[in-house]
């Protein structure tokens, strides 16, 4: 097979999560532990930073890797899904997994992959701790795909764990409450491995991460404890922030410049530098000045994408991938508090989410471009429409995104401003990015 055959195999004949949802998951290790014994268990090879949360994981990979690629480091980076190439789930110092690599792989593993048949997810996570073995990596960052307990990613035992985020979503499999979900993303905490959750958040998430780390006598430090974020600006696109550090009360960061520019970065921010930190006393060596250009850096050395990324200037145009409700809150604040007068919004969403509670944090004053993103997942534009009627936002149907972000543009005045968003699949969709 050439390279496009060996994809089409991937997506054709292991389940897609992404693809079709519930059918493809596939809870457990055992399936990647064989997988990866075959391979000479390859994530051993290397030290790992692994990563969890609900929000914020994959902006918390990118930083990280942007940081230990800056320091001098050979950096794996895998995380999921991807926009718009496979071979964005696999990176080595930003660059892309080679198309040779993934053909011989997968030619190396056909027979696993009939005798264990594994998912889509399952297969990709061999492949990349194989992929960093052969590239002999310094250190990979592997952001958790679901969950953490369970999820495919977890027969590693990193340098360090870090819980970014607990919020609502996936609850057909992670559970209902925030405690059990919380419980799920605190199954990445490993025996004496140090652990960073970056937001201290309610008392019964805290109470979770604290007691699974105490029963492991693992280090924990909450990144929202350690440090004050504070934005301060913006410059040439980029948040300006000035970091507190809490113990010492002292200002050790003044304007620093973050590339990913949207307000959430705040939360994530403090996780990584707690992060970092760690590793430091671990005999890592990052310095300031790694961390100040690596941060204002982050989409040139990593290739990350989509993360309140600007398409337009006139009219303004952000995109997000933002997909629950705690991520589309704090991306719908940060929009409205744009001047901008007139907003439009081009929205599209996946069907097993929590739609009305998103819709709830639009604003009704809106001008709304309902579309659908290319995936079978996804909830149909016109059922979209009804029912963002029914919490009172109106507006158009189109069949795909780039047809309502065209309509939105031709529809805008050079002072307007327009969102696309409500899927990570419909920024995928976008043309330009």
């Amino acid at each position: 097979m050439n390279y496009q055959e060996t994809i089409d195999y991937l997506f054709a004949r292991l389940p897609v999560f992404q693809h079709i949802g519930a059918r493809a998951f596939k809870p457990g290790l055992h399936t990647t532990r064989e997988l990866c014994k075959s391979l000479g268990d390859p994530q051993d090879k290397y030290p790992t930073i692994h990563v969890a949360g609900t929000n914020g994981k994959g902006s918390t990979s990118h930083m990280l890797a942007a940081i230990l690629q800056q320091s001098g480091y050979k950096v794996g980076l895998y995380t999921s899904p991807h926009l718009k190439d496979f071979r964005e789930r696999i990176r080595v110092n930003g660059n892309d997994i080679n198309e040779q690599f993934i053909i011989d792989f997968t030619a190396s593993q056909q027979s696993n992959i009939d005798r264990l048949n594994p998912s889509f997810f399952e297969v990709t996570v061999a492949m990349a701790f194989a992929y960093f073995a052969e590239a002999h990596v310094d250190v990979a960052v592997i952001e958790v795909g679901m969950g953490g307990r369970l999820d495919s990613t977890n027969i590693i035992t990193p340098a360090i764990s870090v819980i970014t985020n607990i919020s609502l979503d996936h609850t057909q499999f992670l559970g209902e409450t925030l405690p059990e979900i919380a419980g799920e993303k605190a199954g990445i905490i490993k025996d004496s491995v140090p652990v960073v959750v970056s937001e201290l958040q309610e008392t019964a998430i805290a109470e979770v991460m604290l007691e699974k780390a105490k029963s492991l006598n693992a280090p924990i430090t909450f990144g929202s404890e350690r440090f004050d974020i504070i934005k301060t600006g913006m410059s040439v696109g980029k948040m300006l922030v000035q970091v507190i550090d809490k113990l010492s009360k002292e200002s050790i960061w003044e304007n620093l410049a973050l590339d990913l520019a949207g307000s959430y970065q705040l939360k994530n921010l403090g996780g990584v530098l707690a992060a970092v930190e760690v590793l430091n006393t671990q005999g890592w060596n990052i310095s300031r000045p790694s961390i100040q250009s690596a941060l204002a850096s982050v989409v040139a050395l990593t290739g990350l994408k989509g993360r309140w990324q600007q398409l337009g200037l006139k009219p303004l145009i952000y995109c997000d991938t933002a997909h629950n409700v705690a991520g589309l809150t704090i991306a719908m604040e940060q929009f409205n508090d744009l001047p901008n007068q007139v907003k439009r919004f081009v929205v599209g969403f996946v069907g097993d989410k929590d739609i009305t509670g998103m819709l709830q944090l639009f604003p009704k004053e809106g001008i709304y471009y309902f579309c659908q993103p290319g995936n079978v997942r996804a909830l149909n534009a016109s059922d979209l429409r009804d029912k963002a009627l029914s919490v009172g936002l109106a507006g158009q149907v189109f069949g795909n995104v780039n047809e309502a972000l065209q309509a939105a543009i031709s529809d805008s005045g050079p002072e307007d401003a327009i969102y696309v968003g409500g899927s990570t699949f419909v920024v995928a969709d976008i043309d330009q990015l």
